[in-house]
């Protein structure tokens, strides 16, 4: 998992077009596509609209000059956690509908209706075309990029300055977390190794985790220390300088949310 946080900020260090535009300009669209698939109602239009989405997503991707491996992976990182609450509504009859034919029975009474399946699927689609837009985003546009853009967007003061900190030392901690790696790895410890007593490895495992505890205490009394002597306090923030944004990406920008919004009326209008 940290392996893939130094990932993510790698490939956002990448340049083509869309590394380049404004943070605030992929966030909006970003956000835009995600509103816009969400916000159709549950039928079988949001199949018509995920498939127009999905497809203006690949040629962003295509744009960014990224692997499609790298977005696989990362899909695949996130997909188990949205499967299962998909995959159990199959067995649920949910609000949408009024009648429910089954498709199949399972032991202990179980039964699998057709408006669940199709209900499950369309939950599907939205899950993948939001994620693939989060992806997008945060593998074409560095943390820092991401909440400038926000605090120009007007996101209040009192989030970004714990959003700065949090995104600054989220790799000291894997850092920290990277050096006691390699020290058990020096000492020849692998905690799935099956030859070692399963009490020894959980033992370990406990020294580990309190040793990463107690430096992160200690790694956060230094940064307090070290805030309050550079003058923070109830009235700090992060600065924020303006940025204007340019007339190729404001085009883009108007562009690409006229597509998304009037995708989204054209299916949402049509019969």
């Amino acid at each position: 998992m940290i392996d893939d946080l130094y990932a993510i900020e790698k490939s956002a260090y990448r340049d083509s077009v869309i590394h380049r535009l404004d943070a605030r300009v992929k966030l909006v669209i970003a956000l835009a596509g995600i509103v816009a698939i969400v916000a159709m109602p549950y039928s079988t239009r949001v199949y018509e609209l995920g498939a127009i989405l999905f497809a203006f997503f690949i040629v962003l991707w295509i744009c960014s000059r990224l692997s499609p491996l790298v977005y696989l992976r990362r899909l695949l990182l996130i997909l188990p956690f949205g499967i299962f609450l998909i995959g159990f509504q199959i067995f649920v009859k949910n609000r949408y509908y009024d009648v429910f034919h089954p498709i199949a029975t399972l032991p202990f009474g179980i039964e699998i209706y057709a408006e669940s399946v199709e209900f499950a699927s369309i939950l599907l689609v939205k899950f993948i075309v939001s994620i693939s837009f989060i992806i997008l985003l945060s593998s074409t546009t560095k943390m820092q990029d991401l909440l400038e853009a926000s605090g120009r967007l007007g996101l209040p003061r009192e989030f970004i300055l714990p959003l700065g900190m949090m995104i600054r030392y989220i790799f000291v901690f894997a850092e920290i977390f990277g050096k006691i790696r390699s020290a058990m790895d020096t000492r020849c410890f692998d905690p799935f190794d099956r030859n070692l007593p399963y009490r020894y490895r959980l033992r370990q495992l406990g020294y580990t985790v309190g040793m990463l505890f107690i430096r992160s205490y200690e790694q956060g009394e230094r940064t307090y220390m070290s805030m309050l002597c550079r003058g923070y306090g109830e009235g700090g923030h992060l600065h924020i300088r303006s940025k204007p944004i340019g007339a190729k990406e404001a085009s883009f920008f108007a562009g690409a949310l006229a597509f998304i919004v009037l995708s989204t009326v054209l299916i949402y209008l049509h019969p």
